[in-house]
């Protein structure tokens, strides 16, 4: 008698003291964390198949884009009649010689999709929270994680994202993106979106082999930048994004992009992105700085 009441009081602590047995413990999390890069611009690969994002009409000889005209191509069919003509009319500006303000240029908050042009991005995980930190101009999102959207999600610059994982794969769902603010678009060639875009991100290690598959479709079109380099000697796994994009006022359907991220071959430096106050493009008003009249927190 007093063996089993020795083994009832046993398990009764064990369970008190939250222990439960290994095969019902929560499935490890893939490990994403730490710096990455993506060394191209504009960056955004094609999908592997599938309707993908729009890009430059303009190609030097080796059939990679001509980033010092961006001329997005508007007979891309996944654009709506009215975000084709918003494209086009982005691309005669930069073909008359001036550029037009986008949230790069302007040094203004990217939103997403339009932030994954950026060349560096920091993965931090952790239990309740994924946090992003991008290298230019201090950039940054919050994710949680195991949540839902609210109910009345408030407009924000990067909208409201939370995360799970489905088995080695992290996934962010993002709404709730600002619309009446300058320069709302989801690409440098200007394309548009509305209040009901959906982004959808996936991210998971792959091997070096299907890197090296992802890379070649990517250089047909982006080329390598000096500025941010990366590890080319490294053979380990690469950390690759798939994102898809819905918005049915400007889409004719949902559209997929890829980031295949490598390791780093340099310093993570400060890189500081300021407003120009300078009239610097075509659209003839005075140049568009952030202000408010009262502190909006």
């Amino acid at each position: 008698m007093k063996a089993q009441q020795l083994s009832i009081l046993v398990l009764f602590a064990i369970s008190a003291a939250g222990v439960a047995p290994a095969s019902s413990q929560a499935p490890q999390a893939a490990e994403f964390s730490g710096m990455w890069v993506h060394p191209f611009f504009p960056g955004i690969e094609p999908p592997e198949s599938g309707p993908g994002p729009v890009f430059n009409r303009l190609r030097r000889p080796n059939g990679q884009v001509n980033n010092n005209q961006w001329v997005g191509d508007y007979t891309n069919p996944i654009l709506k009649p009215e975000a084709a003509e918003i494209v086009r009319q982005h691309g005669e500006i930069s073909q008359s010689g001036m550029t037009y303000p986008t949230p790069s240029n302007r040094c203004w908050p990217s939103g997403v999709p339009y932030i994954f042009f950026q060349p560096g991005m920091e993965m931090l995980q952790r239990p309740n929270e994924i946090v992003l930190l991008y290298l230019r101009n201090h950039e940054f999102r919050r994710v949680r994680m195991n949540d839902r959207h609210p109910a009345n999600v408030t407009p924000s610059w990067y909208g409201d994202s939370v995360g799970h994982y489905d088995g080695d794969t992290l996934v962010i769902d993002t709404v709730g993106l600002k619309t009446d603010r300058p320069m709302a678009m989801v690409d440098m060639y200007g394309t548009p979106f509305g209040p009901a875009l959906h982004v959808v991100e996936r991210y998971r290690m792959i091997d070096y082999d299907a890197a090296q598959a992802a890379l070649a479709r990517n250089l047909k079109i982006n080329p390598r930048v000096p500025d941010t380099r990366a590890d080319l000697t490294y053979k380990g796994k690469r950390l690759q994004l798939v994102f898809t994009v819905d918005d049915q006022r400007f889409f004719t359907m949902p559209w997929s992009g890829v980031i295949t991220y490598e390791k780093p071959g340099m310093l993570w430096e400060e890189n500081v992105c300021a407003e120009n106050p300078f009239e610097f493009y075509a659209v003839k008003n005075d140049a568009v700085i952030p202000a408010a009249a009262t502190p909006d927190f």
